[in-house]
Order: structure tokens, then sequence, then C-alpha cells
């Protein structure tokens, strides 16, 4: 630090002298022109003022008058002396004081004398600096008659710039002097404090300590640096705490996945290979906004299951760019390392026409295939136009897909829902050596409902073209199977779940996906449920004692205006939760574009509103309906301080709230009120089972929540949350990644079925 602060003075010092001596130079220079100026103007004048008189005196050949004249004027100011010569410079009359100038100013004389015009001229005579000014004097005919030469002292401007000179020196020195106190002090407290406490905290973690971290303020001055130094201690904190987890896992024998065993896991098993994932949502999106381009994180389970082992493996994600700047970050071939911070994997943005997206994302798949499947009474729609967009999207995605994948001998590849049901066997006819998966993240109807699709055949022959297709529960399995012996010429393997068509199997298993559950939350005691309630009733002003939170997008499929009606009719049974009670309704709009979802909304908004004016008591009312996006982070104030959490699916593949309301009860209290038609309720058998359809019924469960003892409230939730412990999203992408990795898949050999038997997880 002292080294640096010594070349620090110096450095400043150095500039501050060429800065200085610039800018000194400019004023020496400066100040020398406005004095020679001033004694040229001053020379001028007096010498035609004084030509006037001495011409009358030379042409009458007065001698006596003239040495009078020079002796008289000779001798003013910087006028060192006068000197009257004839046409020959000869000299006529001339001051005593530079009688022995005349010699040395002769060519000055001669000059004039022959040019019969005033010479004027800076020189050094006899040792001394000078300004000569020879002017001619004239006849009546304008005829040379001599010539008057006029000597001044320079010596004064001389003078003048030795004292600039001196007075900048001084300036100089007292800049020099305060510089280096200011730089001192800047070095001392600015940069060696803030930087011995980072060293001191870098120590402490090092050697494992709790050294407090000093402010990144501390550190502004090295932007770069800190911006490298956060991610690093980050994943310091990380790592320890995924070494402190995995030694405790150990130590208790336990199989809890973590995201670090995933990574190492499944790259064990890709073996070199690399794994390419497909999804119509991508992981990063890049958008324009007042600060420039921002990049955000979608909400989504899949991101972070999936992501760890792109890391691990240097993967590719392929997704729809659709990010209002999108297009200004990837490369030439719409390429972008990922994540920002920390590059470690692939993204690989494909684009979509407007005509596109519509066909194929908000019309076939989501006023199709959505309503189809979650069988909820809202009637599915099928175009024809839409259908021949879907095809052409998922033809665009596996010309991507190939082109990424170039001559990977041993690609891995994973689909992700019913956006892409003809990308497997698209995939399959171009690349026959590839290992693919699809997982269907909603529900699969019965084969008597799928049949209502016109594009059944061509939608389940493009499914099976995967090795593995994966659904959240048996049920779902089981239909499909039941689809495929319905609309097919198809061996089907009841015994296996497994499917043969073309010389290809295709294994069917249900791998319910999950949510990450912090795996130290056990040693976390969080009784800052009433906190989190006071909060929430300040930032909504509302009051109530009895708090509900259902969180959903605006979505038929999630029964909301049922949830609706049994709180009302809660309030009407249970008199004595009237003006105690309040659901806060957290709903996301989502594909406002589409009629069905548009109406939807409206409809949630009236009931809401004739329910609250009906039993609406002051501040209190029975439901708040919060219409916006909220992250997770948010949410995790809802979920934490609820008393219950309304769960009301009308058809739901799996339902990740349900699973996010256990993972975020710490304190191990509250009570999950949850669909039996959901595929959660399969799992989380200590949540209140509910038949959304029956609202008096669900009422009651509500009633039965609020009234649970203590002692049952925190045994139902301490066995949920185990249960997500075990299967979190860590251990659902194990399955499915191990599962699809442990099938050979040879080109032109059949997979057999005994080998198709070993993908159960």
């Amino acid at each position: 630090m002292k080294s640096l602060g010594f070349r620090l003075i110096v450095a400043l010092i150095v500039g501050i002298t060429v800065v200085s001596t610039l800018s000194s130079w400019y004023g020496v220079q400066r100040e020398k022109d406005e004095l020679r100026l001033d004694l040229e103007h001053k020379a001028e004048t007096f010498s035609e003022g004084l030509t006037g008189n001495a011409e009358p005196l030379l042409l009458n050949g007065d001698r006596d008058s003239m040495t009078r004249l020079v002796e008289q004027f000779g001798n003013r100011g910087q006028l060192l002396g006068l000197a009257i010569v004839d046409p020959n410079g000869a000299p006529v009359a001339v001051t005593r004081s530079i009688a022995s100038y005349l010699r040395p100013a002769g060519a000055q004389l001669q000059a004039a004398l022959h040019a019969n015009k005033t010479i004027s001229a800076y020189t050094r005579i006899r040792f001394r600096r000078v300004y000569l000014v020879v002017a001619p004097l004239h006849r009546a005919d304008k005829s040379v008659a001599g010539a008057m030469m006029l000597v001044y002292d320079t010596g004064f401007i001389r003078a003048a710039t030795l004292r600039v000179w001196g007075l900048a020196l001084i300036h100089f020195g007292f800049q020099v002097l305060i510089i280096a106190g200011i730089t001192v002090l800047i070095v001392r407290w600015s940069l060696m404090r803030p930087i011995a406490r980072a060293a001191r905290w870098m120590h402490a973690l090092r050697l494992g300590g709790d050294e407090t971290a000093p402010p990144m303020r501390d550190l502004d001055f090295l932007a770069p640096l800190a911006n490298e130094v956060a991610p690093l201690i980050a994943s310091v904190h990380e790592a320890r705490a995924a070494a402190a987890a995995e030694a405790r896992l150990r130590n208790a024998k336990e199989q809890i996945w973590t995201a670090q065993r995933l990574a190492d896991n499944v790259k064990t098993k890709l073996a070199g290979s690399h794994l390419y994932v497909v999804s119509n949502r991508e992981p990063y999106i890049h958008s324009r906004g007042p600060q420039g381009i921002t990049v955000s994180v979608p909400a989504s389970g899949l991101v972070t299951a999936i992501e760890p082992i792109l890391c691990a493996c240097n993967g590719t994600w392929v997704a729809h760019g659709s990010g209002s700047a999108d297009r200004l970050t990837v490369d030439a071939h719409d390429r972008l390392p990922v994540p920002p911070q920390e590059p470690r994997y692939t993204l690989r943005r494909v684009w979509l026409t407007g005509e596109e997206e519509q066909g194929y994302y908000y019309g076939f798949a989501n006023e199709g295939l959505w309503p189809l499947c979650h069988i909820a009474h809202t009637r599915p729609t099928f175009r024809a136009a839409d259908w021949e967009q879907y095809m052409r999207v998922n033809e665009k995605f596996a010309d991507a897909l190939v082109e990424e994948i170039g001559d990977d001998a041993h690609p891995v590849v994973l689909i992700q829902d019913y956006h892409f049901a003809l990308l497997p066997r698209l995939l399959k006819e171009r690349l026959p050596h590839a290992r693919v998966a699809i997982f269907w993240h909603i529900p699969w109807p019965n084969p008597e409902s799928f049949d209502i699709c016109p594009w059944q055949r061509e939608l389940v022959e493009g499914l099976l073209g995967a090795d593995l297709i994966g659904f959240h529960v048996q049920a779902h399995c089981n239909n499909f199977l039941d689809t495929v012996d319905r609309a097919l010429e198809a061996r089907v393997d009841w015994e296996r779940f497994s499917v043969k068509r073309n010389d290809h199997w295709s294994a069917v298993r249900p791998i319910p996906i999950s949510v990450d559950i912090p795996l130290d939350d056990h040693a976390v005691e969080d009784n800052r449920s009433e906190d989190y309630r006071r909060l929430l009733k300040q930032e909504w002003n509302f009051e109530a004692s009895w708090l509900a939170v259902g969180v959903d997008r605006m979505d038929y499929t999630k029964g909301i205006l049922e949830r609706f009606l049994a709180v009302e009719s809660l309030l009407d049974n249970h008199a004595q939760y009237v003006g105690e009670f309040t659901l806060i309704q957290i709903g996301a709009p989502t594909r406002s574009t589409i009629p069905r979802y548009a109406e939807l909304q409206m409809e949630l908004e009236r009931e809401a509103e004739r329910i609250n004016v009906r039993f609406r008591r002051g501040n209190w009312r029975p439901i708040l309906l919060v219409q916006e996006q909220q992250e997770h982070s948010q949410l995790l104030r809802f979920y934490r301080a609820a008393h219950v959490c309304l769960v009301t699916s009308l058809h739901d593949g799996m339902n990740l709230v349900a699973k996010e309301f256990v993972a975020a009860r710490r304190d191990e209290r509250g009570v999950l009120l949850l669909s039996r038609f959901t595929g959660a309720a399969r799992e989380l058998r200590d949540a209140i089972l509910v038949n959304p359809y029956d609202t008096y019924s669900t009422g009651e469960a509500i009633a039965q929540a609020l009234g649970m003892e203590s002692a049952e409230m925190t045994d139902r939730m301490r066995r949920m949350r185990h249960w997500i412990k075990e299967h979190n999203i860590y251990w659902w992408a194990s399955s499915l990644l191990s599962a699809l990795c442990d099938l050979r898949i040879e080109p032109g050999v059949e997979a057999k079925p005994s080998q198709i038997e070993k993908l159960v997880p």
C-alpha cells in the first residue's frame, strides 16, 4: 500500500508538473506578446511625432537644435536614446548613451534609408536586448534626407516573464503539497482501510469464520473486481452449505438430492454426452427498458432443476426467444452463453413470427390441447390453421436441435411439455442414435376425451418417437397407453408400461415434479407468521384474524370461482368467521388474448365483489383479489402468513403451489387444503383433500382447517415436508435423466423390453 501511495503521488506530481508547465508557458508567452505589442505601439506613436520635429532641423542644418532634441527626448521610460543621421548613415546628432550602438545597427539604418520606410526589429547589441525603430526623414519632395533611430530597452519584458515563471513555481509548490496531502488521505481512507476490511473478511471466509461482509461501496472504485468477488463469495457460501448438507446427509444416512449431487450424478450418467433441453419458455429473458437492457429469470421449477445439469455438462437449452431485447444479445448463430454472471452452458434461441406464435402457442396448444387435457368443462377449439402453425413450429425447433447437435455421437435430448408433441418423432427420424425423452407436464385425459382432437394420431405418433415419456402420475400414464391402444396399431406392454411402434420401444413412466426445499430448513426456527400477517394487513389495508391464501394463474382449470363460492359457504354456515376470515387470492393474468381467459377474469372480479358487498364490515372483506404477478420471494410472505392454503384445481397435472406452500412453512404450521383432482394429492396425503365442485364440503373443510389442533397441524406438515425433501426437484430431474441415460440406443438395433424395464426410477 505504501508503494501504491508513493506511485500515486509521483504520478500526480508528474501530471501537475506537465500541466503547470504548459499553463505557465502559455501565460508567459501571452504576457510577452502583450508587452511587446504595447512597446511597439508606443514606439510607433513616439517616432511619428518626433520625426515631424527633426525633419526641419535636419534640412536647415541646425546641429545644435538637433543635439538638444536628442538629449531632451533620449532618456524617457524604456527609451535608451535617439540618433539622427544623414543620407549616408553618418551621425548628425546622437544621445551619448547609444553612441556605441550606431555601428552595430548599421544594417537597419541602411535598410531604412534605401527602402525609404520605417523598419523595426528586436535585436541584441553589446549583450543588451533592445528594440530598434529606424524612421526615414524626408525633404519637401519626399526624398530621403536622413533617418532617426530610436533604441528601446526590452529588459523589462524579460523581467516580467521571469516574474510570471516565479509565481507559477510558487503555485506549483502549493499544488504539489495540497495534492500530495489529499492523495495520502484518499489512499488511507478510501483504499487502504476498505481493502484491509475486505482482506480480513476474505481471510475469515478462508478460515471458515463468520466475519461480517464489508459494504460493497467500499469496493466501488474497483467495480470489475467487486463484480467478480460477489459471485465468488456466493459460490463459496453455496459450496460450504452443500458440503455441510452432504455431510449431514452422510451422517444421517439419508438420500436427499441436492443441486450438486444431481449435477455429479447426471454428469456420470452422461459419460461425456451432451444434454439438450427444449422448452417453449426460455430460462433467461432480455428486455429493453428505461435502464437499458435487463435480464430476468422466469419463476420456474424447471430452471431450478435443469440448470445444474446443463452447467455440469456444458449443455444447450433451445427455447423460443420472446424477450424484446433477445435478438440484441445473441451471436450470429442465435446463441448466448448463460448464466450472465458466470456462463456455463448455451442458450439457443428460436425465433417465431407473430402468426406462428398465435397459431402454435395461443391457438393449438392453449385453446386446443390445454382444455382437452384438463377436462375442465371448457370446450377445446381446433382450427386447421393452428395445426399448420403447430407443425411448422415443431419442425423449426427440430431444425434448430439438429443444427445444435451436429455430429455429437451420443446426444441426450429432454423435451418439455405439450408444445412439442411432434418433436420426438421429427428428431428421431433425423437422428436415430439420439436418446430422447419428453415430459408431459399437464394431465393426459381418457381416450374418449382425447378422441375429440382431429389430429390425435399424429400427436401420439409424434410422442412415441421418444424413448421415454414422463407424466406426473400413474393415472395419466394409464390414460396415455389406453389412447395409444385405441388410436394406433402398436404393441402396448402393460406389464412393463411400454409401447412398441415401428420397431421402436417407448417407456411410459410416472415421475412427479416437485420443488426445491433448503436442506437447512430443519435448523431454522421461524415463528414470524404473526409478523408476516401484520405486514400484509398494513400493505393491503384490511383486517382479519384468520388468513387463507390462494396462488394461481387466472386459469379456468384452477377452480378459483369454486373457491370463492366455498368461502361464501363457510361464512354462511360458520358465522364466527364473518369479520374474521379473509382469503387473499393472488391471480396472475395469463393468456389474456384468448377470449375465455378474458371472460374468466371479469367473472372472478364480479363474483369477488358480490361476496364482498354481501359480507363486508368496516375495513374487513372476505376476499382480497390481487391481480398481479408476484415473484417467488414475494409469495413466501403470503405462504408464511396464511393459516390455510387453498389449492382447489378442477384438474391439474401436479400443481406446484401446494408443494411451494409446504416448503415455505419452516415453522411446520399451517394447513394445506388440496383438490383431489391434482397430481399433488397422490403425494401430499396429509393435506385435507376436497372435491372443489362441492362448494359446501369445501367450505366445511376450511372450517376444519381453521379449527385444527396445533399438534395435528404440526404432524401433518412435518410429514409432508419430509416427503418433499426426499422427492424434491433435483430428485425429479435425476430420475428423469438417469432413466433415459440408462437406456442404450444403437442405430438399427431394436431396444429390448428388458432394457425398458430398467427405466423404473
